[in-house]
């Protein structure tokens, strides 16, 4: 996701971007612009990610009035394709032009016209303020340059009044690892960063939650998920 580019290992549960992990994360390429480093990835195979929704996220939203949402790095889309079913007008951004046509592709193959998608470099994305009810950004981070916390303060200024940003991310590289290529995220100290100024803004939820997975090799494991939920005053 350039000088800060946006993009992450995003990762929906039941499989990964969006789910899960990948099947292997390498070494970027520093050769490779952050473009080009996901159009590879992506290109690489048909698919990367299970397509379903993160589950953690699903438990966290699911008790929000439908509205107008964003999803950050949203990969092939599983985030925002269940969002749309649950009844918001939902949008994806993404650095990948693969992966936002797949995503196309999938809302459409669902007959969800409440999905749409655009293929975007977050580091310069600029959104409309007050214009969104809900921002999303699940595992929103990068083995290449990511400016993380400027993108997701600027995106929090499309929120609404009321609307929420909800990130769930990597605490801890899997059971079963020593290493992962992205950034691992200490959820309190994210939350003092993003609720600024902390007059406008009340903290729901800072914490981690571990959940299982199963290891490259079949054996059971576990996750370990740093899930904040910020609220605009």
């Amino acid at each position: 996701m350039n000088a800060p580019h946006k993009h992450s290992t995003t990762h929906q549960h039941g499989t990964s971007h969006q789910h899960g992990a990948p099947a292997g994360h390498t070494v970027p390429d520093p050769s490779l612009s952050p473009v080009e480093h996901w159009e590879q990835r992506y290109g690489g195979q048909e698919r990367i990610w299970s397509g379903r929704v993160n589950a953690t996220l699903a438990e966290v939203v699911g008790g929000f009035e439908p509205g107008t949402s964003i999803d950050l790095g949203c990969g092939e889309g599983g985030d925002v394709l269940w969002l749309a079913e649950q009844g918001w007008q939902a949008r994806g951004l993404d650095i990948s032009e693969t992966a936002v046509g797949r995503a196309h592709a999938e809302a459409a193959a669902r007959g969800l016209d409440g999905a749409v998608f655009t293929a975007t470099d977050l580091s310069t994305w600029q959104p409309e303020p007050d214009s969104a009810d809900l921002v999303t950004a699940s595992f929103f981070q990068s083995e290449v340059e990511l400016d993380r916390v400027e993108i997701l303060r600027r995106a929090a200024s499309a929120l609404r009044p009321g609307g929420h940003l909800v990130t769930i991310s990597h605490a801890a590289p899997p059971s079963w690892a020593d290493h992962h290529p992205a950034h691992m995220i200490d959820v309190r100290a994210e939350a003092e960063q993003l609720a600024q100024p902390v007059a406008d803004w009340a903290v729901e939820v800072a914490e981690e939650r571990r959940r299982p997975a199963v290891g490259p090799d079949g054996a059971p494991g576990e996750h370990v998920d740093a899930v904040l939920v910020l609220r605009r005053r």
